[in-house]
């Protein structure tokens, strides 16, 4: 009930992401309800789930895509960072006395050749790849 839509397409060489906007309170701008955000330059992240519980993770992949530009000098592969969001997932679902994430995310982006990728991610930590056929 806390998640909206989110639609990506991935093509030969180019990649689609839609999300649904839900209605607003009152009080509310509605300018800042995101349901998508930019890790990187070339990495985008969608989500469907508890806004808060988003924040968190983006903001960690955020860090991690810094440091890893810092520490290899290339930009993050759009798997790499897919892989690093579902590892922290799984990570809350198994430990003691935290909260698993209640949040899915489409992981979406360009490698350094090119190649549209686009990734789904679980509550549970778990990942895929997709294409359109």
């Amino acid at each position: 009930r806390k998640g909206t839509t989110g639609v990506g397409v991935r093509g030969k060489d180019i990649v689609v992401l839609g999300v649904e906007r839900r209605s607003s309170a009152k009080l509310q701008d509605p300018r800042t309800v995101k349901k998508i955000y930019s890790l990187d330059s070339h990495v985008f992240m969608a989500f469907a789930g508890l806004n808060a519980d988003a924040r968190v993770l983006v903001d960690r992949a955020r860090i991690e895509c810094q440091s890893y530009k810092l520490n290899v000098e290339d930009p993050v592969s759009v798997e790499y960072i897919t892989r690093y969001v579902a590892q922290i997932k799984q990570k809350y679902t198994q430990s003691n006395g935290l909260r698993p994430f209640g949040l899915s995310s489409l992981i979406l982006g360009f490698d350094l050749d090119g190649t549209p990728r686009l990734f789904a991610t679980d509550p549970a930590g778990n990942f895929a790849a997709w294409k359109a056929n």
